[in-house]
């Protein structure tokens, strides 16, 4: 069963509230328009009645003769004049004769009116006297004590007269008309939309391609422009996801050749010792530093991928405090001095005394030592690195920097990449995990700063330019 459409029901509603409204207009403007009509003819009868009084007034009494002059001199086509007493007897009329077969008219409708309110008429009622249809129209004159009724036979051309002119009702239509097709327009735009969406909707659900024409172009409107905004939105986000599950694959790929090569030479060194017993102990002892230290390069990879774990999946639960960095700085070179001496290189600390952050204490540590352990294996023998801080706003700027062999210009960009090595031979030799200055990178974005690298002047080393909030 085929359902009817948000577009169809919001059509259907509107022009269904359309329709009542008009039609309740027509019909509130035809009686007001009817009930203008008879007023004004009332008024127009009311005012004869007036005066005729005044004329009765003037005369001194009335007359048969009298009446019939006045009316004569100040004739309406077919008006009829009715005058009684305040019991309801006719005692004139100027079209009718004989009082005596003329009932009491008390109970008429007009006349009861004129006794309780003064005035009183009667839009279409039959008259028992002329046998014909007539409006009335009756003023009571106390002073007097008599009622003037005129009235005039409702006929084709009097009810023609009090008929409402039908201009509006054209004019009601005209616009229903305009309102209709103009509602049309709008909920057929908002139609061609829904649908879109629809069709989007459902191909999202099933994975289905959106790369298709009757996805390509929205009507010209907000709701349009909304709905191609989310499906941009959204292909952008699967491109997106689809970029993270290949970063993903290839980070899973690196891991694993990464592991493969420590636990490769381990096992080779173990299963040797296994299967030579009678190996020399010189030989034996060789074999096991080998394997200790790769099994040294195993923990410090998996080290290294638990702090980035942990930066990506989990950094709000990471904890802050007072961190001392110009003391975390000194404590790295004094701990690196064995190896700096090795290389005969020397570490410069252009640092004010007390550099105080809040921050994490392992990662900062982290920042700095892997920055100094990449200079210890890159930069060459007899080597400067330089640190500096400065103060600026709410932050503290340091740089980073040795004159050693520097970076081919191709390479900077992807320094920070996980597992990215320039030489991939040496950089194992060296005992790097590939992982360091991703650490780097994701724990100075943590801290609420940003990091850039680039070639020293004339290519002399390598400059980490990188900020940490106070």
């Amino acid at each position: 069963m085929r359902r009817t459409s948000v577009g169809t029901k919001l059509y259907i509603s509107v022009l269904a509230i359309f329709l009542i409204f008009a039609t309740a207009f027509i019909v509130f403007q035809h009686i007001r328009e009817k009930k203008y009509k008879v007023e004004i003819l009332n008024t127009r009868l009311q005012n004869y009645n007036l005066c005729m009084a005044e004329a009765i007034k003037y005369e001194g009494g009335m007359s048969e003769e009298m009446l019939s002059e006045y009316i004569k001199n100040h004739n309406i086509h077919s008006l009829r004049v009715t005058i009684l007493d305040t019991d309801g007897n006719v005692i004139f009329d100027n079209q009718h004769k004989n009082y005596g077969d003329i009932k009491n008219h008390s109970d008429r409708k007009e006349i009861k009116m004129a006794m309780s309110d003064g005035a009183g008429y009667a839009i279409s009622r039959h008259s028992a006297t002329m046998n014909q249809q007539y409006f009335y129209s009756a003023t009571y004159f106390p002073d007097d004590n008599i009622i003037i009724r005129t009235s005039l036979p409702y006929d084709k051309e009097l009810a023609k007269l009090l008929d409402t002119d039908l201009q509006y009702i054209w004019f009601t239509l005209t616009t229903i008309l305009i309102l209709t097709l103009v509602l049309y327009r709008f909920v057929r735009r908002l139609s061609v939309n829904i649908t879109k969406l629809r069709i989007f909707a459902r191909r999202a659900a099933h994975n289905e391609s959106l790369d298709t024409e009757d996805l390509v172009d929205f009507p010209a409107d907000e709701l349009g422009e909304i709905a191609e905004r989310i499906i941009k939105i959204y292909k952008r986000l699967q491109s997106t996801k689809q970029e993270q599950n290949k970063l993903k694959r290839q980070l899973t790929q690196n891991i694993a050749h990464e592991l493969k090569t420590p636990v490769a030479s381990i096992h080779g060194y173990l299963e040797t010792m296994i299967e030579n017993p009678q190996i020399n102990k010189d030989t034996k002892e060789q074999f096991l530093n080998r394997c200790y230290d790769q099994s040294k390069r195993l923990t410090s990879l998996l080290q290294d991928i638990s702090t980035l774990n942990r930066l990506d999946d989990a950094p709000e639960m990471i904890g802050f405090e007072d961190v001392n960095v110009t003391q975390i700085i000194c404590d790295i070179a004094h701990a690196l001095q064995p190896q700096l001496a090795e290389r005969n290189m020397i570490i410069h600390k252009f640092l004010p005394d007390d550099i105080v952050i809040r921050g994490n204490s392992s990662l900062i540590y982290s920042i700095f030592r892997n920055l100094a352990d990449n200079a210890i294996c890159y930069a060459g023998d007899d080597t400067t690195i330089s640190i500096t801080a400065e103060d600026k706003d709410n932050k503290w700027l340091f740089t980073f920097s040795d004159n050693g062999t520097g970076v081919p210009q191709e390479h900077l960009s992807r320094l920070f990449e996980r597992f990215y090595r320039i030489d991939k031979g040496r950089s194992r030799k060296m005992g790097g995990t590939g992982l360091g200055l991703a650490i780097v990178k994701n724990a100075v974005l943590l801290h609420g700063g940003s990091i850039t690298v680039k070639n020293n002047d004339y290519g002399h080393g390598l400059c980490f330019t990188f900020s940490l909030m106070k």
